[in-house]
């Protein structure tokens, strides 16, 4: 299976790991991931305003990109993710920002939200299937207790993001088991870290962040994944819990594919 593959900004520098490791482990498992030419930064945080168009332009060229391939966009990056889903539905739903979008560009044929975006999690589960997965793991992770830190980028708007339940999401601790652990199932799972309060209120993301840490400690957890680097920048600088490690889901695969 080939992709087009958008990394994003951060996945260049600062969570470098959780490109690479998922690089490398769509090699084992077959899938070919292909980097799109001269992709520009999605934004990272998704335009409220109901006439905002400029901002969303990076994002539909990343789009229209892998149309034009006849490739699905796969996405690792919970922000960039939820930026191109969103803008995407956008292309196919909103008229006004469609004909915006399309004049700018001055594309020959418009765009109209064609292009199914995935996340590296979703290809894991609907492509490979978790039951692959498992088949081609050389060292599971057995009695590793792992605990699920999905944030919000990842789950909401359910209606637009479709990536699981936002209540009670299981895709992660699928793939927790299928690597050979643990899942943990913690109450602070799917709520915000405090991400995009960091910069401003210092405090309240510490507090936020740390809530989440303490809830999976005190229900068993060993480590903690997470597939956002806005997350794992809050979780490790602001959380508070030294002894509780915080990896990307991608670098617990690489191991347990023997490709770390």
């Amino acid at each position: 299976m080939v992709y087009s593959y958008f990394p994003g900004c951060t996945l260049k520098n600062k969570a470098s790991d959780l490109d690479l490791y998922a690089r490398k482990s769509a090699e084992v498992l077959g899938i070919t991931m292909e980097e799109i030419e001269e992709w520009q930064c999605c934004g990272g945080v998704y335009p409220l305003g109901a006439n905002e168009t400029a901002p969303k332009l990076a994002s539909v060229r990343a789009l229209v990109a892998a149309k034009e391939k006849g490739q699905d966009l796969l996405t690792l990056c919970s922000a960039c993710h939820h930026v191109l889903k969103r803008v995407n539905n956008d292309m196919a739903e909103n008229e006004n920002i469609r004909t915006k979008a399309n004049n700018y560009m001055q594309l020959e044929v418009p765009y109209a939200g064609e292009t199914k975006v995935v996340h590296y999690l979703e290809m894991l589960r609907d492509v490979v299937g978790f039951d692959q997965l498992k088949a081609k793991v050389v060292n599971p992770l057995k009695g590793t207790k792992i605990a699920a830190y999905y944030g919000c980028l990842l789950l909401r708007p359910s209606k637009v993001l479709g990536f699981d339940n936002p209540e009670n999401p299981k895709i992660m601790e699928d793939f927790i088991k299928a690597i050979g652990a643990e899942p943990v199932i913690y109450p602070y799972r799917n709520e915000c870290c405090g991400g995009y309060m960091a910069m401003e209120n210092k405090e309240l993301a510490k507090k936020k962040s740390s809530t989440v840490l303490q809830s999976a400690k005190e229900n068993g957890a060993e480590c903690v994944i997470t597939a956002c680097p806005l997350c794992m920048y809050n979780l490790k600088v602001n959380g508070g819990v030294d002894d509780l490690p915080v990896y990307y889901f991608t670098e617990l695969l690489a191991q347990a594919l023997g490709v770390k």
